[in-house]
C-alpha cells in the first residue's frame, strides 16, 4: 500500500467593490439638438461607462484593502484586492539573491520568473502585462537580430508574442501597470466577475428640478486562483 498523501485545502476570498458614477442632463440639453449626438443622456451614459471600465481595470491590477475592516463600514468603503496584492510566492525585486543582476528588463529575468512559476506550481503563464516603458524594453529583445529584404518598405518594431521553454505568452500593455513592474499571469486562473445581477447598469433617480438624472453602477470582484501560478517583477529601471 502506498503512503497516504494529504493536501490541506485553503479557502481564499475577496470582497466585491462598488463602482458608480452620476449622470445628470438638463431639460434644455435633452430638448436641444446636439452636434453629432442623437441623445445627450445616452452619450453621457457611455462616457461614464468608459470611466468606470477604466477604474475597474486599474483596481483589478492595483486594488488594495485596508488592514482593518476590509468589508467596509460607515467610514471605509468596501474594496477588492487586486492582482499585485494577491501575489507572494513568485514576487521578485531587482537585487534579490539569485535573481538575475541588473535593473533593465531582459530575457534572463523573464525566463527566471517563468521557470520559477513552472517549478512552484502547475501554472501555465500565457500573459505578460506591462506598461509602455517596459513594453519598449521587450521590443528591444530582438533588436539586434532583425533583418529586412531590399523591397521591404515597412519597419516593424514590435513583439506581441513571447515563446519560451515554459510557455507561449501574449504581451499586453496597460496604462495602469506600475512603471517599474511586469506581471506574468496564467489567464485561466484570473477572472473579474460581477455580483449576481450587479454588472454595470443604469439606475434612474428621481429628479427634483428641470433635469434628468441617474447613476451607472456595478459591483465586481477579482477571482485569482493559485497565486503561485503567477509572477511579478518589481524594481526595474524606468529611464
Amino acid at each position: 500500500k502506498p503512503g497516504v498523501r494529504f493536501t490541506n485545502r485553503i479557502r481564499c476570498g475577496n470582497y466585491t467593490q462598488i463602482f458608480t458614477a452620476a449622470v445628470e442632463v438638463s431639460g434644455t440639453d435633452m430638448a436641444a439638438s446636439q452636434l453629432g449626438l442623437a441623445d445627450e443622456m445616452d452619450y453621457q451614459k457611455q462616457e461614464r461607462l468608459r470611466e468606470l471600465l477604466r477604474d475597474l481595470e486599474n483596481t483589478t491590477i492595483n486594488g488594495g484593502q485596508p488592514s482593518a475592516n476590509p468589508q467596509g463600514n460607515s467610514s471605509i468603503r468596501r474594496s477588492m484586492k487586486g492582482i499585485i496584492q494577491h501575489l507572494s510566492t513568485n514576487v521578485f525585486h531587482t537585487g534579490d539573491s539569485g535573481f538575475p543582476t541588473g535593473t533593465d528588463l531582459d530575457e534572463t529575468m523573464i525566463n527566471y520568473v517563468l521557470r520559477s512559476v513552472w517549478e512552484n506550481s502547475n501554472g501555465n503563464v500565457d500573459l505578460i502585462i506591462v506598461g509602455g516603458f517596459q513594453k519598449r524594453r521587450i521590443n528591444a529583445f530582438c533588436a539586434d537580430s532583425r533583418s529586412y529584404a531590399a523591397n521591404d518598405t515597412t519597419f516593424t518594431n514590435l513583439v506581441s508574442i513571447y515563446e519560451s521553454d515554459f510557455g507561449v505568452c501574449r504581451i499586453v500593455t496597460t496604462r495602469w501597470m506600475p512603471k517599474d513592474s511586469v506581471l506574468l499571469l496564467d489567464s485561466s486562473r484570473v477572472k473579474v466577475l460581477p455580483l449576481a445581477g450587479r454588472s454595470f447598469h443604469f439606475k434612474p433617480l428621481s429628479s427634483s428640478g428641470d433635469y434628468e438624472c441617474g447613476e451607472l453602477i456595478g459591483e465586481y470582484t477579482l477571482e485569482l486562483k493559485n497565486e503561485a501560478a503567477h509572477g511579478l517583477i518589481r524594481g526595474l529601471s524606468t529611464s
